[in-house]
């Protein structure tokens, strides 16, 4: 059987290790992973030059500018990485006929939804982070083509830098912290995330056809949560000591606003890709036997 082959962006970021970690697939998939230093993705000419010379199968596209807060000073440079880059890459997927399957976020809404968002609410954006990944999804649809755009939540996993790494590391030095109770959201492990972006590889391999104009799906862990919730559910399954106190968003601000309400509707890709996607709880433990394992404390 011919191997898929997947040309990874973002392949040092935490969803990219995750792709590329992730077990049963190595048999099936050649991953081609890139990041900055082997494909800048704003540079269209060399975009294209790559998927010409490399001739993938699939782009999935995990690169994107995420610092949320640095986003407020760095506009023009987030749009470039969060809405220049996919574009480049959705042109030279069309080009190709492939199929481009595109990571956005939550951030595109309000925040202020007393309902789970599915995919056809309107977008309102309160922050610059939220404001260019809306506009890559924008871009998007409107080049055209394969186009799978992927929401998302309150990514962690056992690399890089994020909320669940943090909650460790402070469970360790600090006796008490204090963590923001009034955000509520699904928190969403990268690895699950990642099972469903292939998931979608396996759909679209079998059903040849289906795609022919650009989708959006909704994707995080079944469930609901606080950041208070996650924090003491991290220092719970880590058997730290360190007390967890429940701030309001006035008591911790920061320069970009932060949704007050998250929840991603997930029926569409529950319906089509993955019927019983995990439970928060559930995924969250796991990625803390997989962190003990990769930092080999067991």
């Amino acid at each position: 059987m011919k191997k898929i082959k997947i040309l990874l962006t973002g392949a040092n970021g935490q969803l990219g290790q995750c792709l590329l970690h992730l077990g049963g697939f190595s048999e099936i998939v050649d991953w081609v992973p890139t990041d900055y230093d082997e494909l800048d993705i704003t540079n269209r000419e060399e975009v294209l030059n790559f998927v010409n010379s490399y001739t993938p199968d699939y782009i999935i596209n995990c690169a994107a500018y995420t610092a949320v807060d640095q986003a407020e000073k760095e506009y023009d440079k987030a749009l470039r990485i969060n809405a220049d880059g996919p574009e480049n890459l959705a042109i030279a997927a069309k080009s190709a006929n492939i199929p481009l399957i595109h990571i956005s976020t939550d951030y595109v809404f309000s925040g202020q939804s007393f309902k789970p968002y599915v995919e056809t609410d309107k977008p309102d954006p309160q922050g610059a982070y939220g404001k260019t990944k809306l506009a890559g999804e924008e871009v998007l649809l409107k080049t055209g083509g394969k186009i799978i755009i992927v929401r998302t939540s309150w990514l962690y996993s056992e690399y890089g830098k994020n909320f669940f790494l943090t909650m460790l590391r402070l469970g360790k030095d600090k006796q008490s912290i204090g963590v923001v109770a009034d955000q509520i959201g699904s928190p969403t492990y990268a690895g699950d995330l990642a099972t469903g972006l292939m998931k979608i590889v396996q759909y679209d391999a079998l059903h040849e056809g289906w795609l022919s104009a650009p989708e959006i799906y909704h994707f995080c862990n079944t469930g609901v949560a606080s950041w208070y919730d996650l924090s003491v559910a991290v220092m719970e399954i880590a058997g730290s000591t360190c007390e967890v106190k429940p701030l309001s968003t006035e008591q911790y601000p920061l320069p970009a606003p932060r949704p007050a309400y998250s929840i991603l509707d997930t029926a569409r890709f529950r319906n089509i890709f993955w019927p019983e996607i995990p439970y928060w709880r559930s995924s969250l433990r796991c990625c803390h036997e997989k962190y003990e394992l990769l930092t080999h404390r067991i």
